[in-house]
């Protein structure tokens, strides 16, 4: 048998699964939950509200620091924590959506908010301190959404892509904030 022969044999037949198909056109108001997403839907919503509350404290946290900021390098640095903040909500709302897709609640309960939340939030009044706490919240935001891109993988392809474009800009942020540390 050449290798040729052996290779094909060995590799799955990759067919779609009819089954999960008629499903998709008989269960309409499972909106975007279709057959392959529905088994993890509720452990993503979970993973996503603890994510939101991770991205609340953090836009709370920027907001401070924005307003509260002081010093010569302040200005500059404080209008970048507003855009962080910004940016902080805008990752917030794209998760609110994508758990309401999924068919979940989002959970802003503020009682429960910094207790589900991966990062802290921070009443720094020294600029330098500002600086280094966001940077902790932006590593500590890195790393959670790696782990959820990796345990989501292919269960849900929407939800992953999502956390990749997340991820990125939450990188942005950390480089930015490690320059910022080196300068102030």
């Amino acid at each position: 048998m050449t290798n040729d022969k052996k290779n094909k044999a060995a590799a799955p037949t990759m067919r779609i699964d009819e089954a999960a198909v008629q499903a998709a056109r008989d269960n309409l108001s499972d909106g975007a939950v279709t057959p392959g997403v529905h088994p993890y839907a509720e452990e993503i919503c979970k993973l996503l509200n603890d994510a939101l509350a991770t991205e609340w404290v953090c836009t709370l946290r920027y907001r401070r620091h924005h307003y509260t900021a002081k010093g010569l390098a302040s200005p500059a640095i404080a209008d970048e924590f507003l855009t962080h903040a910004n940016e902080e909500q805008a990752h917030a709302d794209r998760i609110t959506e994508r758990i309401v897709q999924l068919g979940g609640a989002p959970d802003l309960d503020p009682d429960t908010l910094s207790k589900r939340s991966h990062a802290e939030y921070d009443a720094s009044t020294e600029l330098q301190a500002m600086i280094r706490a966001n940077l902790v919240a932006e590593r500590v935001a890195i790393e959670v959404y790696r782990q959820m891109i990796q345990l989501i993988g292919d269960k849900d392809p929407t939800t992953s892509r999502m956390l990749r474009e997340i991820l990125a800009q939450e990188e942005e942020h950390a480089d930015e904030l490690s320059d910022w540390m080196a300068k102030a």
